[in-house]
């Protein structure tokens, strides 16, 4: 493969898929194809696609539209659809953009080498089929020098009946500690300072792994497996995303305040505040337990951060039912929500309900909640005015290159003058002056010195 041909890929959706396509990016440019910024001028485009809500997923109908044309000028130019909308579509985006040159899914992110030389063969490849997802040798092209994602779980088993992803990302599968591990010192050596577990449910990680301890809980779970990586020399902070309140435990969250390097910074979507709406989800919890949750974890770290997903508009959400989850927002106070309105995904259950309800209805809500969590998040935020917080800094602001931006252990974006040169990868501590809804200004103490466990 000569070294002049080019890349260009897009990703829709999660940090899963983000991870995925930094995998991605490493095997093409293994194979010799170098980035570039513009799709116009790549030889290989790829989709890396998200079919949660529908919006995404006519993006990238919108986008393949164009470079579709462009094929038909240009017929050496290769076309990818990857991720979910290729799991769930499958053969019929062929049938509906006949240009496409390869379909596949998420479980096969780490076989795009084989499957593009079957395309280079003269093929046109749909891989959607289920596989077991091989421990993947491929060194990602990572988009930050400082932080870097880590899979560590594949896959979901839940079946929430909003949620189109166990059809779409498979079974779950869980990686070996030892693998995980050995991929965070490979990380460490590479200058990484901090990392993120992913998985769709990562509480559940472990469970299909073989053994059992004395008292009969799964052998290998996300609370071993923090304390297992915790002490990789040079890694600074770890985090994970995203978490299940049915799974959620006591033994985790005393670990996270146990262990120095993990953030105290919890993603936990609780989706809905109503109890009959979280069983019509199929959720497997109440918004009782999910408050417990959310009170156990202050207990044990009072300052921590919490961030959330929640759904307006479910299938039947009443006017009662939609101010229970205002109510949960208003009570709990979150740093952040992500916030979406019910979006029908084929293959889901409650897409085929009779009792949805308008996009009037659900626009409304939307705005409604957006307007509580900005102001919640507002009021989160006062509580580091005049602190000293410690920032990993990651880049230079782009909109004011006298200053860099990192987050601190909370998860908040914080900016602050400094020379990108200097600090890139250090922990510095600021004293915040200025506060915003989801962002910090504040000004340099004094570089932080690493952590020794």
């Amino acid at each position: 493969m000569t070294t002049n041909r080019h890349y260009h890929i897009i990703t829709f959706g999660c940090q899963m898929n983000k991870a995925d396509s930094e995998r991605m990016a490493g095997i093409l440019e293994d194979m010799g194809f170098e980035w570039s910024d513009d799709p116009n001028q790549a030889d290989v485009i790829l989709y890396n696609t998200c079919t949660i809500r529908d919006n995404a997923e006519q993006k990238v109908y919108s986008y393949l539209g164009r470079q579709a044309k462009r094929k038909q000028e240009q017929p050496d130019l290769t076309l990818i659809v990857a991720g979910c909308v290729a799991q769930q579509e499958g053969e019929a985006l062929l049938r509906r953009v006949p240009e496409l040159d390869l379909v596949m899914g998420p479980q096969h992110a780490n076989r795009l080498k084989d499957l593009l030389e079957s395309v280079f063969a003269g093929n046109q490849v749909v891989a959607t089929e289920e596989v077991h997802i091989f421990e993947d040798i491929t060194q990602p092209r990572r988009d930050s020098q400082v932080t870097a994602w880590v899979n560590i779980i594949y896959g979901c088993n839940e079946r929430c009946t909003y949620c189109v992803v166990p059809n779409v990302r498979g079974v779950e599968q869980s990686r070996t500690p030892a693998a995980i591990r050995a991929e965070i010192e490979q990380l460490a050596k590479q200058g990484y300072k901090e990392i993120t577990l992913l998985g769709q449910n990562i509480d559940a990680y472990g469970r299909d792994l073989p053994g059992s301890t004395a008292e009969g809980r799964h052998l290998h779970t996300l609370t071993d497996l923090l304390y297992y990586v915790h002490d990789v020399p040079g890694i600074e902070r770890i985090r994970f995303a995203t978490s299940h309140p049915r799974y959620f435990t006591e033994r985790l969250i005393k670990a996270c305040a146990e262990l120095p390097k993990v953030c105290e910074h919890f993603h936990i979507p609780f989706q809905s505040g109503d109890n009959e709406l979280l069983k019509a989800m199929s959720r497997g919890y109440t918004q009782e337990k999910y408050r417990r949750i959310i009170n156990t974890i202050r207990g044990y770290m009072p300052d921590a951060s919490i961030s959330a997903d929640a759904i307006v508009g479910f299938p039947g959400e009443t006017e009662t039912q939609f101010e229970n989850t205002l109510q949960l927002v208003a009570d709990i106070g979150f740093d952040l929500v992500n916030t979406a309105v019910y979006s029908p995904r084929p293959g889901t259950s409650a897409a085929l309900w009779d009792n949805q309800l308008s996009e009037e209805v659900k626009s409304d809500r939307l705005q409604r909640l957006n307007h509580l969590v900005n102001i919640k998040a507002a009021e989160r935020s006062q509580r580091y005015f005049g602190r000293i917080e410690e920032v990993l800094v990651e880049a230079q602001n782009t909109k004011d290159t006298n200053q860099v931006m990192g987050r601190t252990g909370g998860n908040r974006l914080t900016f602050f003058t400094g020379d990108i040169n200097r600090l890139k990868g250090q922990i510095v501590k600021v004293k915040i002056t200025e506060v915003r809804a989801f962002s910090l200004t504040g000004e340099a103490v004094e570089v932080r010195q690493p952590v020794t466990v």
